[in-house]
């Protein structure tokens, strides 16, 4: 009997390096979908590491992950372990149909709307609050009809897929309300405000430090948990292989261990949300941004954001990148309902869309690479006055199974912080 490590991303990753536990990944390279990758124009091969000559976009499974907030402690050692740079957050709503930049957040920066909008904004906000059950109740009642009707509304109804009028309110620091950092924002320039306003990045790519973290460990790769019984104390690979265990630390979403363990609660399961990302690199358009990532509030595609990361940094470009050939890296964000996956066919035609309203904005003009990546467990959500997620952390607590982690533990956290989480569960096991 031994005790496990299920899931090589960077929770997982933590844990492995510090217990020297073995870890078992289900992908054949480390980090999940906290991991970069690479791919040549023209060429749709992905390649795990950069090739020799730089001529490849870099891009990242699951869109841009920026290393934000953290333990010192955690954050010194990111840096001992893969350099990396800070950067200011540079980010701003965009209208496509007045075409129209406001930098984030929107209630900070009523000066770029019409003054009638700004004052009833204004006033709106300043309003007491009325009954709050759901997210789309958390809006309305912060922003006021007028900001929620323009942006707040339209926005979450993508990101969410729908879900905002039944999940409850969640993550309200992303999106901070002051009324009298509003109103000054109205007449005059607003600080900075956020969890996010600054952040790290390694020099060599997120791939550069999920690959050094896994030298560190017991990796075991292309092993998909396929089952877990929970009475024999084995867990079944999707290969055929069999482990026996006495202890499991999972970084496992945690309705996918719920399922694989067989395990079942009166009330039912929190819903997720998946997201298809498509990963594009193109010539920078004459109207391309220079924000780091543009939160839309409707598209024609379907799409809630659009993330630049060449306005981050141009490692993420192929060299050379020169004045008569500007090149553009994104990621472009579409939220979808729980186990939607659109087939092939449907997912060209998609992306085919995003690139044409890209190019009508003038974000983009030729593309060299479209590359759709997957993420099936991408934002999970709660519902109102629910404890599912507590009860089903503890009922696999009870069997020895131990959630660590972001997806695991079902809640919104940072690269840094899933590190963080990581060290602590892997020390702790490894004591034991």
């Amino acid at each position: 009997m031994s005790t496990l490590i299920l899931g090589g991303g960077m929770t997982g990753l933590a844990a492995g390096s510090v217990s020297g536990l073995p870890v078992f990944e289900a992908l054949a390279d480390p980090g999940g979908i906290c991991s970069s990758y690479y791919i040549k124009p023209g060429s749709e091969e992905r390649l795990a590491v950069p090739p020799a000559d730089g001529g490849a976009y870099r891009f990242e499974i699951g869109g841009g992950h920026w290393i934000f907030g953290g333990d010192p402690a955690v954050l010194h050692f990111i840096q001992t372990v893969a350099p990396v740079r800070r950067y200011e957050r540079v980010s701003s709503i965009f209208f496509p149909e007045d075409k129209l930049h406001v930098p984030y957040p929107l209630q900070y920066h009523l000066r770029y709307l019409d003054s009638d909008v700004a004052n009833r904004a204004l006033e709106e906000m300043a309003a007491p609050p009325g009954q709050i059950h759901s997210m789309r109740d958390w809006l309305v009642a912060s922003f006021g009809p007028t900001l929620s009707d323009l942006f707040f509304e339209r926005f979450h109804e993508l990101y969410t897929a729908g879900l905002h009028g039944e999940v409850a309110p969640q993550d309200s620091y992303k999106s901070p309300v002051d009324l009298q950092t509003a109103r000054d924002g109205a007449s005059g320039t607003a600080p900075s405000v956020g969890y996010n306003t600054s952040y790290l990045y390694p020099e060599d790519g997120l791939d550069s430090l999920s690959r050094r973290l896994a030298d560190e460990c017991d990796m075991h790769y292309n092993k998909r948990v396929a089952r877990i019984d929970l009475d024999a104390k084995r867990v079944e690979f999707a290969d055929g292989d069999r482990c026996g265990f006495d202890t499991i630390a999972s970084t496992l979403p945690l309705n996918i261990m719920m399922e694989m363990c067989g395990l079942e609660l009166p009330e039912r399961p929190y819903p997720h949300t998946a997201v298809l990302v498509l990963n594009v690199g193109a010539i920078r358009g004459e109207s391309c941004p220079d924000s780091h990532w543009v939160y839309l509030p409707d598209t024609k595609s379907g799409f809630h954001r659009v993330g630049f990361y060449s306005n981050v940094d141009e490692s993420f470009l192929p060299t050379p990148n020169t004045e008569t050939t500007q090149r553009a890296s994104i990621y472009v964000e579409r939220a979808f309902p729980a186990n939607q996956k659109p087939g092939e066919e449907e997912t060209r035609r998609y992306a085919d869309e995003v690139v044409e309203e890209m190019r009508s904005w003038g974000f983009i003009e030729e593309t060299e690479v479209v590359d759709p990546t997957w993420i099936e467990v991408a934002y999970t959500w709660a519902w109102p006055n629910s404890t599912w997620k507590q009860q089903a952390i503890a009922a696999l607590q009870e069997r020895g199974v131990y959630q660590v982690g972001r997806y695991a533990r079902w809640s919104f956290q940072g690269i840094a912080d899933s590190l963080r989480d990581g060290f602590v569960a892997g020390g702790a096991l490894k004591a034991r």
